[in-house]
């Protein structure tokens, strides 16, 4: 039985990327997708979100029961194909680079909300 799983990686094999490309692009840890092929283990419903929000082109009715087609007639994919392994490692580079700067950029949010409700509470406890 063909699962999420199987027609991700179909996804992703299309798309030209390898899986920890993918993985990259949607935040996952490193190896997420491949250890999920491995295990026939089902993807998230929050994963999926991610999925579709990172590549909107992609059919989330295909993605979920195989019906239809793969892309959304309507949404445009650029189809990179194979690239060159210094530009496969560039990419990589990029991406990993965007991750980090989204994760320091919510870390520093969530600083900022611990340091106020300290403050918060610090001042309903002078009172």
């Amino acid at each position: 039985m063909i699962k999420t799983i199987d027609r991700l990686m179909q996804f992703i094999e299309y798309s030209g990327m390898s899986a920890r490309q993918f993985d990259l692009s949607i935040g996952a840890s490193n190896g997420y997708t491949l250890r999920m092929k491995k295990n026939h283990a089902s993807v998230g419903s929050d994963v999926i979100e991610t999925i579709i929000r990172t590549y909107p082109q992609l059919n989330l009715i295909w993605l979920m029961t195989g019906e239809g087609q793969m892309l959304n007639p309507d949404k445009a994919i650029l189809k990179t194909g194979k690239l060159p392994l210094s530009e496969q490692q560039e990419l990589e580079r990029i991406i990993e680079a965007k991750i980090r700067a989204r994760q320091e950029k919510e870390l520093r949010a969530l600083l900022e909300e611990v340091t106020a409700e300290i403050e918060k509470r610090k001042g309903k406890g002078a009172q």
